[in-house]
């Protein structure tokens, strides 16, 4: 069987806690120690509700971070953002981004993907401004991460784009690389 067939037939339903809780520990398991295992475990507490799909992107980021306003105009650091959402491809990154004009406002969002960006332009565009989200895929975060490019101190949230599947009807969880 294809995974796209399997995929097929499984009903899109949100992410719970749970799912990523399993997803890191399969992925550490191996190579960690018991104690070491227990320290990845994050509390319910650390999650907020996932879109249960009957909100657009931006009416559910409004009810999760109800006092985003507040937050956007404290937020003083470079190389860093408030708000990180993790998706797939460089294309759903531009579809979110389009989609969350109704909550974002006067706020800047920088784009975290390789598609068209090289990472130098993306490390100084970092440096000398100041953003509050960003949007991109795991991939480019991960290498502006390491790079020191992106502190992820002054994050507030991490949103996971769990439940989108692309062409192929796989999710950003059932791809490898991620």
């Amino acid at each position: 069987k294809k995974i796209s067939d399997v995929l097929q037939k499984s009903a899109p339903k949100p992410g719970v806690p749970a799912d990523l809780q399993n997803l890191l520990s399969q992925h550490f398991g191996e190579n960690r120690s018991v104690i070491e295992i227990e320290e990845l475990k994050l509390s319910d507490s650390c999650f907020l509700p996932a879109n249960d799909l009957t909100h657009s992107f931006s009416s559910y980021l409004k009810e999760i971070c109800p006092k985003w306003a507040k937050l956007r105009r404290s937020h003083k650091e470079k190389k860093s953002v408030v708000m990180l959402v993790l998706c797939s491809s460089a294309l759903r990154s531009l579809e979110l981004i389009k989609s969350m004009t109704a909550f974002k406002g006067d706020c800047r969002v920088i784009k975290l993907f390789a598609k068209h960006i090289k990472i130098k332009e993306q490390m100084n565009m970092l440096e000398k401004g100041m953003f509050h989200i960003g949007v991109g895929t795991p991939g480019r975060v991960k290498a502006l991460v390491e790079q020191d490019a992106l502190c992820l101190n002054s994050t507030k949230y991490v949103i996971l784009d769990w439940n989108w599947r692309d062409q192929k009807l796989r999710r950003m969880m059932d791809i490898p690389e991620v």
